[in-house]
């Protein structure tokens, strides 16, 4: 851990970059430049949104499929990232927050069993289980049309937190159940923080715009366990896997995507800035929140970061020792605004001087200045590859490093950004 310092900021760095007038107006242009790389082939006409290929065009859909396959957590975030559009003042949100919020509730939602289907087509549901990881980002998608005003966000908001209650949260432990059948049979024993991470910012979110403390109250369940009790546990390493009865499964392997082997840094900082906002959220008098906060963040510096390289690998061994090599780009997100959160409650400059070293990366290999967007994975030579993501599908991490360090410190989205 990085010790307390007596320089002030201006002697070691002049003034932070998050209060200087240009770098803030730097980062609304980054902001822009994603909405102009997303917006022009964005709607796709049969509902949804498109996956975008490298140059901003629609991917052609797989084999077997009619139409592109639209997953519940990638029609969800366009919602969330497209109300943040609008409260920075972007003309043509509302139509997107509209095209995305229809099918939402039209095509994901299913009308008989209740929940959201993970994928759909043109026609019909191409996965139809019920995933804890979407159903965290259809809470966030409702919260972010309420919190701009969308006339169906409230139906949204009473249906996802009534599924949310009844199927997957699991009061006795304090967190949520991972997966189902469209019938709601339990598919696996499974249990991942991944799901439960989202569903705790998607959570505070609820709080932010409802006032309901219970939201807040599931927000700090979930971090006691995941972060408080586990990451504590395991020094500071977030573990992903887990059994039914909440037991560390050190040998998983799953999925690349969302269930890797080992740890995985990029987690470390997206729980240090939650917990950040977990804190002034209400849990002021919960001091372990901001001091795992940089236990993580640290960590997570200190042996995810490339040291002669740099960017984040994407997945450690137990031991610590790199596993899957390649950069992705939304642990620099989540480490972006990691330092910017921490920097705004702590004086020590390794947060300023770590937001900077992160940024620098990023704008220097991961954004596509040729051809709009970010690259979602750079190889071990830094060299751009599609290996497990296919053109640029996201907006979500890479819009929110460059939104959320324009806020001010016990600053809410909802009334601070813009």
């Amino acid at each position: 851990m990085a010790t307390n310092i007596t320089q002030g900021w201006e002697q070691v760095f002049g003034q932070k970059f998050v209060a200087r007038k240009g770098h803030r107006q730097w980062l609304l242009t980054q902001a822009d430049a994603l909405f102009n790389f997303f917006e022009p082939h964005l709607l796709n006409p049969a509902g949804g949104f498109h996956t975008l290929d490298n140059i901003g065009l629609p991917l052609p859909p797989k084999s077997g499929h009619n139409g592109q396959e639209r997953e519940l957590h990638e029609t969800s975030r366009m919602v969330h990232c497209f109300s943040l559009a609008k409260l920075i003042g972007r003309a043509n949100a509302d139509d997107i927050i509209d095209h995305g919020m229809s099918f939402l509730w039209s095509r994901h939602r299913d009308e008989k069993n209740g929940g959201y289907y993970w994928g759909v087509d043109d026609v019909s549901p191409t996965n139809p289980s019920k995933q804890a990881y979407g159903h965290a980002f259809v809470l966030l998608a409702s919260v972010s049309a309420k919190m701009v005003g969308h006339p169906d966000a409230d139906r949204l908001l009473e249906d996802i937190s009534e599924i949310l209650h009844s199927r997957f949260w699991e009061a006795s432990i304090g967190a949520a159940s991972e997966e189902y059948s469209d019938s709601w049979q339990s598919i696996s024993d499974y249990r991942g923080q991944n799901s439960n991470m989202h569903l705790t910012e998607a959570l505070m979110a609820a709080y932010e715009v409802t006032d309901d403390k219970n939201y807040l109250d599931m927000a700090q369940s979930i971090a006691e366990l995941i972060i408080n009790r586990h990451a504590r546990e395991q020094g500071w390493q977030v573990a992903e896997h887990f059994d039914a009865n909440w037991q560390v499964d050190l040998g998983y392997i799953g999925d690349p995507v969302f269930r890797p082997a080992g740890t995985t840094p990029g987690h470390a900082l997206e729980w240090s800035r939650l917990l950040i906002q977990l804190w002034e959220l209400g849990n002021r008098g919960n001091d372990w929140m901001p001091d795992a906060a940089k236990h993580l963040f640290f960590n997570a510096v200190e042996t995810g970061w490339a040291a002669n390289t740099g960017g984040f690998y994407y997945t450690l061994g137990w031991d610590g020792a790199p596993d899957q090599k390649d950069r992705f780009w939304w642990p620099c997100a989540e480490g972006i605004a990691a330092a910017a959160a921490l920097g705004s409650i702590d004086d020590d400059p390794l947060f300023e001087e770590w937001y900077r070293r992160i940024w620098g990366f990023t704008d220097a290999h991961i954004i596509d200045y040729h051809n709009g967007g970010w690259f979602p994975e750079l190889d071990s030579k830094l060299r751009p590859v599609n290996r497990i993501f296919s053109g640029k599908p996201d907006l979500y991490h890479a819009l929110q490093a460059c939104l959320f360090p324009l806020l001010p410190p016990q600053g809410r989205i909802s009334q601070d950004l813009g």
